[in-house]
Parts: C-alpha cells; sequence; structure tokens
C-alpha cells in the first residue's frame, strides 16, 4: 500500500505476511556466504577488472557476451568483470596432481547486462568453485551446496540436474552448424526440428528416437525415475548408460536430503559443450521467470585455460531476486511514525527505539513521503491509526 493502512491487519494476518515475505539480497548474500563457509569454502578475492582479451577469448562462456571496456594509462583495452568464474580459474593453483581440491566462495559484483532490466548493471553475484581432483564426493557435495542455495532463497524452489554425457554421446561426430542446431532444438524442446535435421544428416533413428524424447515435454517434465527408466529402454549404448547412473546417484542423495528444494532431472537441459562436462545444473525459484542458479561440472574449460584439473561450481544470480513476488510485497518500513515539529525530540526517539527493539523498521515523519510504503501508521502520542 502506498497510502498507508486503510484497515487494521490483525496480529495473526501480520504474523502471516511476515513469514511469507522472501530474504532480501543483503540477507541471503550473508546465509550463503555463511553455508559455504561452513563446507570449507574459502572467500576468494580479486580485481574489478581484467585485460578484454582475457574475456574476449571465453566469451561463449559468459552470461552474455557484451562487456564493458575501458583503455588504462598505458593503452591496453580493459574489461569490467563480467564474470567470476573465469577470474579464479585463472588465478587458482593447478593442484590436480597433488591429489587435493580447493574450495573457493565469493562475493563480487560484476558488470552485465541484467536479464531483468536488459541493461548494464553491478550485479552481486555470489557462489562457489571446487577446482583441482575433482570425484564424486566433490560432486555430490557441490550439487547438495546447490540444493541449499535455494533452500535459503525460497521455500518454492526446484533444482533440476542433467549430465551432458547422454546428449554428448548422442551427437557424437556431428559437427558445426548441425550439432548447434541440433542442441538449440534439445534445449528448446523442438522434437519436430530434431527429426527433421537428424534425418537430413543421416543420424540414426535411434539416436535421433532418444533425442527426440530426452526433449519432449512428458520426458522433460517426468519424475527422475521415469525419464532414467525410459532411457534405458530406449538405449544400450554403454557410454549413455554410464552417464544416467551418475545422474541417478546424484539425484538419489539429494532427494533423500533434509533439503526442501524439489529434484528434478532434465536431460534436455544443455549449457555450452565445448565447456561444460557431466552433471549439470539449474535452480528455480518461484516468482522468477528464468533460473537463479546456474553451474556444473566444467572440466573442458579448465583445459581450454592450460589448467590439468577438474572443476565443478554455481553462481547465483541475485540481480533476478526482483522478480519474486515477496520483493513486491515488501515494505520500507513496518511502522510510519507522524510526529510534530513541535513534540519533543527525546520522546519521540524514546518511542521510535521502543518500537525498533520489537523488531520493526521505523521512518519518523512530519508528513507521509509521496512513495513511501508502509505496514502501519503511528501518530506520535495518539497511537495507531489508519489515513
Amino acid at each position: 500500500m502506498t497510502r498507508g493502512l486503510r484497515y487494521n491487519i490483525s496480529i495473526n494476518r501480520l504474523k502471516e505476511k511476515i513469514t511469507a515475505m522472501k530474504k532480501n539480497e543483503e540477507q541471503i548474500t550473508l546465509s550463503l556466504r555463511s553455508l559455504y563457509r561452513k563446507y570449507g569454502y574459502m572467500p576468494f578475492k580479486m580485481s574489478k577488472f581484467e585485460e578484454y582479451d582475457f574475456y574476449s577469448r571465453h566469451k561463449e562462456f559468459l552470461v552474455s557476451d557484451r562487456v564493458l571496456t575501458f583503455t588504462d594509462t598505458g593503452g591496453k583495452l580493459m574489461a569490467l568483470k563480467p564474470d567470476v568464474t573465469l577470474s579464479i580459474i585463472k588465478n587458482s593453483r593447478d593442484s590436480a596432481e597433488r591429489n587435493s581440491v580447493e574450495r573457493y566462495c565469493y562475493n563480487e559484483n560484476v558488470y552485465r547486462v541484467s536479464d531483468k532490466t536488459h541493461a548494464f548493471s553491478e550485479i552481486m553475484q555470489t557462489g562457489l568453485e571446487c577446482i583441482g581432483d575433482v570425484g564424486k564426493f566433490n560432486i555430490f557435495e557441490v550439487a547438495q551446496l546447490a540444493a541449499l542455495s535455494l533452500d535459503e532463497i525460497s521455500d518454492e524452489s526446484v533444482l533440476a540436474l542433467s549430465h551432458l554425457g547422454v546428449v554428448s554421446e548422442l551427437l557424437d561426430g556431428v559437427e558445426g552448424e548441425e550439432r548447434t542446431a541440433l542442441l538449440e532444438c534439445v534445449d528448446s524442446k523442438n522434437t519436430g526440428g530434431i527429426r527433421q535435421i537428424g534425418a537430413k544428416i543421416f543420424l540414426p533413428d535411434k539416436k535421433i528416437d532418444l533425442l527426440a524424447a530426452i526433449a519432449s515435454p512428458e520426458l522433460s517434465s517426468a519424475e527422475p525415475d521415469e525419464l532414467i527408466r525410459t532411457v534405458r529402454e530406449i538405449t544400450d549404448n554403454e557410454h549413455i548408460l554410464s552417464s544416467v547412473s551418475e545422474l541417478e546417484a546424484v539425484v538419489k542423495y539429494l532427494s533423500s536430503s533434509a533439503s526442501g528444494v524439489k529434484i528434478s532431472a532434465d536431460l534436455s537441459l544443455v549449457s555450452d559443450m565445448s565447456y561444460y562436462n557431466g552433471i549439470i545444473f539449474r535452480g528455480y525459484v518461484k516468482g522468477v521467470p528464468t533460473s537463479i542458479l546456474r553451474g556444473g561440472q566444467y572440466d573442458k574449460l579448465m583445459k581450454k585455460m592450460g589448467k590439468s584439473s577438474r572443476a565443478i561450481g554455481f553462481a547465483v544470480y541475485l540481480d533476478m531476486l526482483g522478480f519474486m513476488e515477496g520483493d513486491k510485497s515488501d515494505y520500507d518500513a513496518d511502522v510510519l511514525l507522524l510526529y510534530k515539529s513541535s513534540d519533543d525530540p527525546a520522546a519521540v526517539l524514546s518511542r521510535i527505539n521502543e518500537l525498533v527493539s520489537e523488531g520493526k523498521k521505523v521512518s519518523a515523519q512530519t508528513s507521509i513521503p509521496e512513495k513511501l510504503t508502509y505496514r502501519e501508521a503511528e501518530i506520535f502520542g495518539a497511537g495507531k491509526t489508519a489515513i
């Protein structure tokens, strides 16, 4: 409400509204940082900019290939950091040969085109990376932290997992424009396009059938058990079956954990396969039209950057929180306290302190600001009122 409450809200109703409110960006950032530290992920700090050439070589990995640039005093073209993962890889130790992993978490501002505003924005991005001799345990751990991250953000969220080994095997030998077109069809769940392109390039019928099946709305939205069972019925390819078994193990573990996040499996989820491999995931929360969390294994990116380590991680895109219904129902203040300039300042501050001690946000004003939103209004010395 923009001009105050026009009726009194009952105590129970107020409690319900407070409970339903989502955490704001700052609270979520602090919660996620605490969560990652508990699992041994150490903060990673970095510069706000890198040479533009560094990002231009890996622009396919970026969420947006549009980068803010400037020329430094030495004449080099520099870029404000559009991504954190690339910087962490560049500056991390190559620890695979030491049979160990490096765990990093971050809270960094990145500069890129926002999905919300469609303009360049300074966006707080948080997430984690596990780099080194990454094994099954590390994949389970990072996937679990992705689910727990969603749980910190919303009571209604979904973590969707896929395994790129399936689509990679089905498209083995397919290159160029045809491969790109087929991947786009799988990601957009265009089964007709899959069959048309597959027939055009003489892809075996069994591969076409499986690609079309995993991209179908029925199977991509099915329960994980049904998806995995169907794939096993369609193919006897050892590589595909091995990938499906890996996916099944992670899904079963996450589904049995204490997290309230819904776990789904969707083999039509594909990321840039020149960078990613193995398990990938995307996280969704109610009220946000696109994924708020994205990540997975990116061994291929490590290799492209001259590293022998394996890696897995994810990022949470906090700019997406603006879409959440909870943000729309939040208020600038719990109490608008209206006072007169002739009132005793000490007495007014005393009342403000009482309200703050009750956990309320207070805005003290001599008149009602035009754009201020608040739960209830109180005239100093007269108590609550409807305005």
